[in-house]
This record gives C-alpha cells, sequence and structure tokens, in this order.
C-alpha cells in the first residue's frame, strides 16, 4: 500500500485506527501487548505515524470533552456511531473548518479554529482570528481555540500580553496552570512558570479563579491590582500594584528586579535559562538581588552573581547551577 495509491476506503480505515489508538493508549487498562501492536502499526507506514499525531493533537485541543455522555445526547445516538465520527468532526476543528453543522461545536465540545503559537528567542506579536493582539515573551507557548460559548488561550508556559477585543457574549477565557482569567475585552498580563501564575490587570476588568474544577468565576481585579496562585491554592491572593511596578518591563526586553530575595527573584529568572538556578539552602535565597537585565542575555546572569553577591556557584548531578552563600567568618575576639 502506497501513499498515493490508497482509496477512500483505505484513508478511512487509518483515520479509525488512528482513533482506535488514541483511545487504547489514554485508558487506564490498555496493555503491554496493546502497546507493541501499536508500536508495530505506528511503525509501518508514514501515513501512520501522521494520522496518529494529528489525533493526538485532536485530543489534546478536546480535553474537556465530557467523559460520559448527558442521558438525552446518549439517547440520540445510533449503537454503531463510532469514535470515528467524533475524529471526524474534532479533525475538521483541527483544520479550521466549519464546524456548526456539527453537534460537538453545536454543544461547545470541540472549537471550530484552532491555533497554536511560540516564542523563542525573540518577543512576537500576534493577532489572533477575534481581532484580540498578543504580545509573547520569550519561550512562550501558547494555543487558541474558538468555542461556541467561549474564546480560549491556554498558556502552557512563559508570559503573554492580551490586548482582548471586546465581545459581552462570547467571553475569552485564558487557562493557566490550575487556574483561569475570564474577560470580555481589556488589557492584561499573564507570567506563569512551572505550577506559578501571575495576573497583572493593566485596564477593564477580569475574574481570576486558582482552580477551574471549583464553582464560580472567581475573585475580580480592577486596574493595578495583581493575583497570584499556584497548585492546591483555594483561592488566588490578590495585591495591589503601585506606579513603577515594573512587571512589564519584558515588554521592552528588560528583566529589572528591585531588591528581592533569591527565593522570590529565581522564578522570574529561570523562565529564561536553560538550566535552572538553585538554592543551595532557605539562608541562602534570603540574599538579596536588584539591577537591570537584558532579557535575551539571562543565560549569562549565573556567572555574573558572584561578582555582585556574597555567593559562590557549584553544580548538581543534573547540572544544574547551584547558589551557595559564602560562609561568614567568626567575628574577631
Amino acid at each position: 500500500m502506497t501513499q498515493d495509491t490508497l482509496s477512500e476506503a483505505e484513508y478511512d480505515a487509518i483515520t479509525d485506527a488512528a482513533a482506535h489508538w488514541c483511545m487504547r493508549l489514554h485508558a487506564a487498562d490498555c496493555t503491554d501487548e496493546e502497546r507493541r501492536a501499536f508500536e508495530a502499526w505506528h511503525e509501518a507506514h508514514p501515513l501512520h505515524a501522521f494520522e496518529y499525531e494529528a489525533m493526538q493533537e485532536i485530543w489534546e485541543v478536546a480535553g474537556d470533552l465530557p467523559r460520559t455522555e448527558p442521558e438525552a445526547l446518549a439517547a440520540q445516538r445510533k449503537p454503531l456511531r463510532s469514535w470515528r465520527k467524533f475524529a471526524v468532526i474534532a479533525g475538521a476543528c483541527a483544520v479550521g473548518l466549519p464546524l456548526a453543522a456539527y453537534s460537538g461545536w453545536s454543544l461547545g465540545w470541540v472549537p471550530n479554529s484552532y491555533q497554536h503559537y511560540a516564542a523563542t528567542d525573540s518577543v512576537r506579536q500576534i493577532t489572533l482570528s477575534d481581532g484580540s493582539q498578543l504580545e509573547l515573551n520569550l519561550n512562550t507557548d501558547l494555543t487558541f481555540s474558538n468555542y461556541k460559548h467561549e474564546r480560549r488561550a491556554t498558556l502552557n508556559k512563559g508570559e503573554a500580553f492580551f490586548n482582548v477585543s471586546h465581545d459581552a457574549s462570547h467571553p475569552f477565557v485564558v487557562r493557566a496552570g490550575d487556574g483561569k482569567i475570564r474577560v470580555t475585552g481589556t488589557r492584561f498580563n499573564v507570567w506563569m512558570y512551572e505550577d506559578q501564575v501571575r495576573v497583572n490587570l493593566v485596564e477593564g476588568s477580569v475574574l481570576v479563579s486558582s482552580n477551574r474544577d471549583l464553582p464560580g468565576d472567581g475573585l475580580r481585579l480592577s486596574p493595578s491590582m495583581q493575583a497570584r496562585y499556584r497548585h492546591g491554592d483555594y483561592t488566588p491572593q490578590i495585591s495591589q500594584t503601585y506606579p513603577g511596578d515594573t512587571s512589564l518591563a519584558w515588554r521592552s526586553g528588560r528583566l529589572i528586579l528591585d531588591n528581592l530575595a533569591l527565593h522570590d527573584a529565581l522564578p522570574l529568572i529561570n523562565r529564561y535559562l536553560d538550566k535552572p538556578l538553585m538554592l543551595a539552602d532557605t539562608s541562602t535565597g534570603a540574599i538579596r538581588v536588584g539591577g537591570v537585565y537584558n532579557i535575551k542575555e539571562m543565560n549569562n546572569l549565573a556567572n555574573s552573581l558572584p561578582k555582585v553577591l556574597p555567593v559562590y556557584l557549584t553544580r548538581n548531578k543534573e547540572g544544574n547551577p547551584v547558589i551557595n552563600s559564602m560562609p561568614q567568618r567568626p567575628p574577631k575576639s
């Protein structure tokens, strides 16, 4: 079977198989024998790998599909309607085809458009399909999906500034870590590192929730307010920002550390680094650091720290630089 002689039925069979394997490999009861069979199928033809990767992306985009169907929908389904019907629907979404005629779109399960954006070594400006304008900081990864009931951006890592086009009937939701930020039209910044998330509101109003599984839309921010949360937080921590706040200095290519303790500064630094800096102990974390740094030259920061702070560097088994405080000399008697 060669790619240029495949019939429609053969293409359908590959799509069926890719959907089947996507389901089985995500199932808790998938056996080692099944996994070996999948590997054999995956390597048997280049189109198998291509179709499976497409199914994987669809699975991730549609990760919020109900695990059990509403009774009314289940009653309407025909017994022989297979996963492939959903795969075709979701597959259409992956290439941006209209889904108004499909039940997945109508029920708000799958989007009618999906885009993926990444910024690596330079800040990136993008305009979404709804007209919203985004600015992505270095080392940032984000997806945007347009659902019937909401516009959804998912910040997978990094930092982004959002200037959201107003549409009260079609809210804009940013997912970051365990929480979400809900808006209709406003300007705000979202920073994420590991499980930590910070939201800074510049203009308008947003609702911030630290846990999407909890009921309600969260706490409301007004301009010049910040919300922070991390994994396990029941509610975000809210604080006021003041004139001169440096959270958005990255938009002009700078990271400004304003006399921060190292344990507070490292998350801001590490999101730019190939190998994150580590602290040897809590006393080292209490040492304060300040300065203005070029975000494109952050990998040079580690070697400069011993020149400005009472610290020295070692490396752990994983190769990460570890900051150690210089031992204090006993006072002369």
